[in-house]
């Protein structure tokens, strides 16, 4: 019986991770920003939003939510030229559907929203915002280019700071625009470990638990 619980957690789990939410996203050292050329549009803080889903371990007990964002983006010849966007990791709110407290020993999605703001994670007190500052656009190559995202027309690079600690993300994205409105949205996931996000030291238990895959969704509307 044991043998057989064993081999359903397994099978359960290798399904949880080929169902795949998000593009995985590729991550280097920082880069040099871009310049943002061109006509500079104002990220509408009301309507844009940063979805973030995190696990348990194999994929298990899915907690999401959202944060809010502004910042600008820059247009020149019908192209994003650059880009910044500031997390206010404050508004962070937890989705009330992810976390049911009759399985979570009595614990609501306010309760994570504490948590995750707290010094075992974001540290809010001292890290209020997070920046993500695009460093290059590209054109999405549908030859050499794969996305979960229908319709990507780009693939987007840029630094983005955590706490104290700056990567570079590199994603696929779809970039729509008019005159007068610029609307990108991407799904990828990240290693929240390269920010040095862990619960506890290291090695301990209750960070293992945790899955270091972090699903993002952007929606970012701009105006002019």
């Amino acid at each position: 019986m044991k043998k057989l619980t064993i081999l359903a957690f397994a099978a359960i789990a290798m399904l949880v991770s080929c169902n795949k939410s998000g593009d995985k996203a590729n991550t280097t050292a920082e880069q040099e920003v871009a310049e943002q050329k061109g006509q500079v549009f104002t990220v509408e803080a009301d309507k844009s939003t940063v979805k973030w889903t995190g696990y348990h371990k194999g994929g298990l007990n899915p907690r999401y939510g959202v944060i809010k964002t502004d910042g600008t983006v820059a247009v020149e010849n019908d192209a994003v030229t650059g880009g910044k966007f500031n997390l206010d990791l404050n508004s962070l709110v937890t989705d009330q559907a992810a976390v049911d407290p009759v399985t979570s020993g009595g614990k609501t999605s306010a309760d994570l929203d504490a948590h995750l703001k707290s010094a075992d994670f974001f540290d809010v007190e001292k890290f209020p915002t997070s920046v993500f500052e695009i460093t290059s656009v590209a054109a999405f190559d549908a030859t050499k280019d794969t996305s979960v995202l229908e319709g990507a027309t780009n693939v987007i690079s840029g630094n983005l700071t955590i706490k104290d600690k700056t990567v570079n993300v590199t994603f696929p994205a779809k970039v729509t625009m008019t005159a007068e409105e610029v609307h990108i949205e991407s799904k990828f996931t990240i290693n929240r470990q390269d920010w040095g996000l862990t619960y506890g030291t290291e090695g301990d238990a209750k960070d293992w638990m945790i899955s270091q895959e972090i699903d993002v969704e952007l929606n970012i509307q701009a105006k002019k």
